[in-house]
This record gives structure tokens, sequence and C-alpha cells, in this order.
């Protein structure tokens, strides 16, 4: 009997689980009030915002997948926000810049999150706005604890935010120190606050009053303060200082939108992720070709270095073919393709690139795939450092209801680490532009009205057309790199969900980041050292550049469950000691 860190929960009511007690708890309160899986998720998203501010924020955004007890089709709600008009590869180059840097106003793409959770409202949720946002108000207004990883993301940045970034060390620095204990974030409250105001104002229709708060986020008094602040020259992780792009056009411009899920079928489940505008179709490319392969145990150094050889084949694929472009994902998913990537699978571990072919087209890779490009794990902001240590992440939340909603999100972007803090709205931008490239001609080269080829990659499984999983994780480039491992024990091997998300993880780093500085590792492995040193050493023989990170340290996995009895379970990460399930 597998070890596990807490019970599988189960029951009939409605479950949730997310990276935060808070944010579980917050969602369960609309459950219990009436409200369905998409109140309690929108619910869970502004608290998240607030509690988990070092992972996520308003700036930030967020993609999620969905399906409704009255329509089972998945469907992907997208609010990745886009690049802004004046974004363009000859205004960065003009600056003497190779890479979009990892942070600052030049990092900013338009803010997604806050638009997609109030369509999400508008359109599947039933509870009055005021409802919703009401715990994500009352943390931010009264205070809530910092977990300590908070305190230590401050302090990382104390230079930064006291010598060039003001308006961030009055908001994050007290008395010159970071934070810690109770915090209160007045500002953001007050945003909300306002949002819910002019929404009312617009009358007594619910839909009428969250369409109201949309416009007032982009086109009002949200808008304005972020035209009036983004432009404004801050020092970013060039180590220089610079302007950004984001106007009050380009926030009016762009809205969340609904659109079709990439999907495929596996032993007997339908797995949905989002388009290839995002990382989630590499975890359906490893799915097919681990469908050639047939049968891989991940108990010993054979599974770990069969599923990492899979997933350096997916990830050169993602490299080359993945964009906001018309990507041939059909080809890329074909039994034909994998059949012929499965080939390439060998004994040894590969050091090299090795993107497919599909339809004969000649891949293109960027510059830094083409070697060992290594840096400093403290320069800008990539998610988890080879020594297992988070340093700028995401957030995520599932949630499944009585009557058969159920949504997978992931929340990201708008840490207080990324840009300035705007002081009228007590959030900052994001920085995920630094994930396209200044290079032309590739599938995720910048382009003006384009969305970052993003990480965040929630997950939808379906079995005989009904929803039975939702699942996700933070993670930058290892999110999916950790669902695969989770899927295959959950869906292949029979494991509960707890059982599944508590087995021990690995990961490769064979790639270019999708982080500034975009470092490329080739060769690189992580695994949690309760892999045990036979099954390092076995690995080191085959070649891997392996690093043992702590025995609890890869992967923040969370996930609920509906089964066609009606029965309900979830189950949350122990690691980080953040996440939590709830439920009845």
């Amino acid at each position: 009997m597998s070890f596990t860190t807490r019970p599988t929960l189960r029951g009939t009511f409605g479950m949730v689980s997310s990276t935060h007690w808070l944010a579980s708890q917050s969602a369960m309160r609309m459950l219990e009030l009436g409200g369905n899986a998409f109140d309690a998720a929108a619910a869970a998203g502004f608290v998240l915002h607030v509690v988990e501010p070092h992972l996520n924020g308003p700036g930030g955004e967020v993609p999620a997948i969905i399906a409704t007890a009255n329509d089972p089709t998945p469907r992907v709600l997208c609010g990745q926000g886009v690049a802004p008009a004046g974004a363009t590869i000859a205004h960065y180059r003009s600056l003497g810049l190779d890479l979009v840097p990892g942070s600052g106003p030049l990092a900013a793409t338009v803010p997604g999150a806050v638009d997609a959770w109030l369509l999400l409202l508008r359109d599947h949720g039933t509870l009055p706005l005021r409802v919703v946002l009401e715990p994500a108000i009352g943390y931010a207004r009264n205070g809530h604890p910092l977990v300590p990883r908070v305190t230590d993301t401050v302090a990382t940045v104390h230079e930064l935010f006291a010598s060039h970034w003001p308006t961030s060390a009055a908001l994050w620095l007290v008395d010159g120190r970071p934070p810690s204990g109770m915090f209160r974030n007045e500002a953001y409250a007050a945003t909300l606050e306002r949002l819910v105001a002019e929404g009312e104002a617009a009358g007594a229709d619910r839909i009428e009053q969250i369409s109201a708060a949309r416009l007032a986020w982009r086109e009002g008094f949200v808008a304005e303060a972020i035209d009036g602040f983004s432009r404004l020259p801050h020092r970013d992780s060039s180590g220089s200082s610079h302007g950004g792009l984001i106007t009050g056009a380009d926030m009016a411009a762009f809205e969340a939108s609904w659109e079709e899920p990439a999907t495929y079928d596996w032993n007997g489940h339908t797995v949905a992720k989002t388009g290839a505008w995002g990382q989630g179709p590499a975890l359906l490319q490893s799915l097919a070709v681990l469908a050639e392969l047939g049968d891989v145990d991940l108990a010993g150094a054979e599974g770990v270095h069969t599923t990492v050889e899979v997933m350096k084949l997916s990830y050169a694929d993602r490299e080359a073919w993945y964009g906001d472009v018309d990507v041939p994902l059909k080809s890329l998913l074909s039994p034909a393709y994998a059949a012929e990537r499965a080939r390439l699978v060998s004994g040894e571990a590969t050091f090299e690139l090795r993107p497919g072919s599909p339809d004969g087209r000649a891949p293109r890779m960027p510059a830094v795939a083409a070697g060992n490009h290594q840096v400093d794990a403290s320069v800008g902001e990539p998610t988890v450092a080879r020594d297992g240590v988070t340093r700028g992440d995401t957030c995520h939340v599932d949630v499944v209801d009585r009557w058969g909603n159920i949504i997978s999100a992931t929340p990201s972007g708008g840490w207080l680490q990324s840009s300035p803090t705007i002081p009228e709205l007590g959030f900052c931008l994001g920085s995920r532009a630094q994930m396209f490239w200044l290079e032309e001609g590739l599938p995720a080269s910048l382009t003006p009205g384009k969305r970052p080829r993003t990480t965040l990659t929630p997950t939808l499984v379906l079995r005989d057309g009904r929803p039975v999983l939702a699942c996700g994780s933070p993670g930058g480039d290892q999110q999916d790199q950790w669902q695969l491992l989770f899927l295959l024990r959950h869906l292949g091997g029979g494991m509960d969900l707890q059982e599944a998300i508590d087995a021990p993880a690995w990961h490769t780093t064979g790639f270019p980041s999708s982080f500034y500085p975009r470092a490329n590792e080739p060769g690189g492995l992580v695994m949690e050292s309760r892999l045990g040193a036979a099954v390092r050493d076995d690995l080191v023989r085959r070649g891997h550049v392996v690093t043992e990170s702590d025995p609890w340290s890869l992967g923040r996995l969370c996930a609920v469950r509906r089964d066609a009895d009606g029965l309900l379970s979830a189950a949350a990460n122990p690691r980080g000691m953040q996440g939590y399930a709830v439920g009845r």
C-alpha cells in the first residue's frame, strides 16, 4: 500500500482543491450559499490574488477549461492577455535588447485574469458579483495571514523595491523590511469595491452588473490608471530602466473569450487542454508517444528515463511549433507521428533538441536552443529552480459541484515582483511577454495583438463523453511534466487522487526555459531524492545530468473528480504546506 500524506476527500455536495486553504474555503462558501462550481472558482480566483500575491495577481492571466451540467462539451476560457499594439520586435531591438526582460513594464501583456473571471461569472455563474467578491475584499481590506514565502519573495527584491520601485516599497516594505504576520492591501480592496459599485450602478440585473464591472475594468478607472502608470520608466531585469507599452486602447481592445480545446483520446479517456498558444498539447503528445511504447513502470529508473525522454521530444516540438499561430496540431497528435517519435526513444539520455517535421514541414528553433545556456537561477523570474525552491510561480483551483459543473483553472502572472505596483489600484502588471522571442519567423515571435506561448495549462478529462476529472499544477515548464505523471498514475495505474499526487516526482530541464533569461540545460533531470540512490545512479549511468531536490519539493497538484454515480472526490498537494482540498 502506497504512503499518502492525507486522505482523498469524498462526498456528494461539492469539492474544491486549490493552492491555498483560504481560497479553497472561500470557494466552498459559494457552494454552501447555493452557487455553482463557476461562482466558487471565481471567488477562489479573486482570493488567490490577495493571499498568493507572489504567485498571481489581477494584472496577470488565467486559462481555464470547463464543462457544464447541461453541456459536457469542454470549453476553454482564455484569460491570456495579448502583446500591446506597440510591442514590436523592432522596438525592443532599438533598446539594445535580445530578450524581453523578465520583469518591469516592458515585460507586460494586457491583463487578462479579471476579465476572464468576470466573463465566467456572466456566462455560467449564478450569484451576485458582490457575493462572489466578498471574501477577496474582506481579506484585502481586513487582512490575512501571509504565508512565509511571500516574506521570502519580498526579501529577494527588497533592494529593487527600495531603490527603484518606490510604489512597490510603499506597499510591500514595512518600516523598510519585508512584511510578515497579518497583511492588508486596502488599495486593491478599494479597486474591487469600486468594480462592485459600478456594476450595481448599472441596475439590479446580475448580468448587467457584471458587464458594467467588465467595462469599468477595460475602459474605465482601471484602464485609466494603467494607461497613466505603465509607460513610466522603471528598472527591469535587463539592468536598465524602460517604460512599458500598454495603453488604455490596449485595455479596451482585449476581451477574454471562449474557444475549443485541444483533445486526445487515451486509455479510455479524452484529455482536454488549451490550444497550442499554451504548452498544454505537449502533454497530449507525451501521452500519444507513451501509448506507442506500452506500459511504463514509474517506480523505477526505466520509467523515469522513458518519461523524461518522451517529454524532451514533446517540448522540442513545443519550441519548434507552438504559438498563437496556425499550429499543425492534428498532425502532431496523429498516430503515425507518435509512432515516428516513439522510435527515437532509446535506453540512453539525449542532449540535443529533436523537433519533428509534421506534414514534412521543416522546424525552426530559437537561437538559444542551439547549445547549453545556463544562468544564475536568481536572475529573472524562474518558477521552480534546480534546487526545488519556488521563486515565482503560479496558482491552481479545481471545483466540481453536485450538479456536475466542473472547472480547472490556472491563474498566474502579475506577481508582486513582476512590475512596480500601480498605487491607485494596489496591484502590478504581469511579465508574460518574456515568453515571446525577439527573433523573426518563429511561432512564438513577438507580434502585437498575439498571445505569448504560455506555460499555463489546466486539464479536464472526460470518459464516455462525461467530465470526470479536473486537475492542474503550478510550475512553469514543469506543469505538464508533473501532470503527466499524475495522469499515468491515476488514470493508467489506478492510484486514487491523493496517492497519485503524493508519489515522487521528476522533470527534465533539457529545453529552453520559457522564463527570462531562457536557460537551456541539455540532459538536465531533476528528481525528488526519495526516489532513492539506486534510481539516481541508474539515471546517471544512462547519461542524465541528475540534480536531486528535496524529497517533497516538486509539483503542487490539485485535483477533483466526479464519478458516474455522483460520488465526488478531491485531493491537494502537501508540498509547500499551502494547498488544501475541502468538500462534503
